[in-house]
């Protein structure tokens, strides 16, 4: 054989193996190329979503910081307001509650004044008695002369 049969059919089996590679591996193997192709730029792309909705979510965040922080300062204005409000309800409960005592506490002098005044009374109508008895060396009866001494203790 020649050099020219060899090189044809080494031709011919090379096109046959071309043809071959081309209709059964060139088609899969591409299409397993575009397929990790598409899966890497979904990945791509899901990544890229994922770092958006991070951010949107930390901006979500701060404003809830924010908004809980908001809250609590108000939560505690109002405890403050409240705190003094308490504070003038029992500083005026007190004020109440000493001023009636006070004018308990004048009552109860005023009577023991009226009893100390009663008694003195007695006192000195039992002086004045006994001191008229020994004037008039004689004893008075304090009932038979009740009226001469209740107007005697009526002018004292």
């Amino acid at each position: 054989m020649s050099i020219t049969a060899t090189l044809i059919g080494q031709i011919i089996t090379f096109a046959i193996l071309v043809w071959f590679i081309g209709k059964y591996l060139w088609g899969p193997m591409t299409q397993m190329m575009d397929d990790r192709k598409k899966r890497i730029a979904d990945g791509l792309a899901a990544a890229e979503r994922g770092v958006h909705e991070q951010q949107l979510a930390e901006q979500k965040a701060m404003q809830h910081i924010k908004e809980a922080k908001e809250q609590a300062a108000e939560i505690l204005a109002q405890a403050q307001k409240r705190g003094a409000e308490i504070v003038e309800d029992a500083k005026g409960d007190a004020k109440a509650e000493g001023e009636r005592l006070i004018t308990a506490a004048n009552a109860e002098i005023e009577q023991e004044v009226n009893r100390a005044k009663e008694t003195l009374r007695e006192q000195v109508v039992n002086i004045t008695v006994a001191a008229a008895g020994k004037i008039v060396k004689k004893e008075i009866d304090a009932k038979a002369h009740g009226e001469l001494l209740k107007d005697v203790v009526g002018q004292i």
